[in-house]
């Protein structure tokens, strides 16, 4: 069983990626606005109610998926550094699948600021993230975030044996995909 846990800033491509990961590896992908964008229909995400849904959700697949005969599976994830929790919730999911016997590894995409704008703002991710369709809302967001939490390590703050960073401003998310392949030899 493998855990790709793929993380950055939003609207660095982790779907995209994820999704030609998905394609070329067999694993299956779990996309954070998966459970988002499902719960807001009912509550936002914001909300303790929004909060602990995504959460419940998140758990239960990450439960099922671990004990299942399933290849593995790619979760992306918007991670700040700066928040304990956020540490404290990589290392729990993390924990999870190893302690199943499963493997972990952890990948690091970034690209500026300009970058993500632009991307925020692609076909394939309005497509899949209904509420990233609010522009306005979702670049501000975007920006905010940027402004508040640090959304990709320092060097060597990430000590895992299966880690890799890609800059991926000017590589296609297939080129990505097959770096990662190739590097953890999925």
């Amino acid at each position: 069983m493998k855990l790709i846990i793929l993380f950055g800033p939003q609207a660095v491509g982790k779907m995209t990626v994820g999704q030609h990961l998905a394609t070329i590896t067999d694993l299956k992908l779990f996309h954070n606005h998966m459970s988002i964008d499902f719960v807001s229909q009912f509550f936002d995400y914001g909300t303790p109610s929004g909060k602990r849904l995504v959460s419940l959700i998140r758990q239960e697949i990450f439960e099922e998926v671990s004990k299942s005969e399933l290849k593995g599976i790619i979760f992306t994830f918007v991670w700040a550094f700066d928040l304990q929790s956020d540490w404290d919730y990589i290392e729990k999911v993390s924990n999870l699948f190893e302690s199943r016997g499963g493997t972990v590894y952890y990948v690091e995409l970034e690209a500026d600021l300009e970058e993500r704008k632009r991307r925020n703002r692609t076909e394939n991710r309005l497509l899949h993230k209904p509420s990233k369709r609010d522009l306005k809302w979702s670049e501000d967001e975007l920006v905010t975030t940027y402004e508040k939490h640090r959304l990709n390590s320092l060097p060597g703050e990430i000590t895992k044996d299966h880690y890799i960073r890609i800059s991926n401003r000017d590589l296609s998310a297939e080129k990505v995909a097959e770096l990662i392949k190739e590097r953890f030899e999925l």
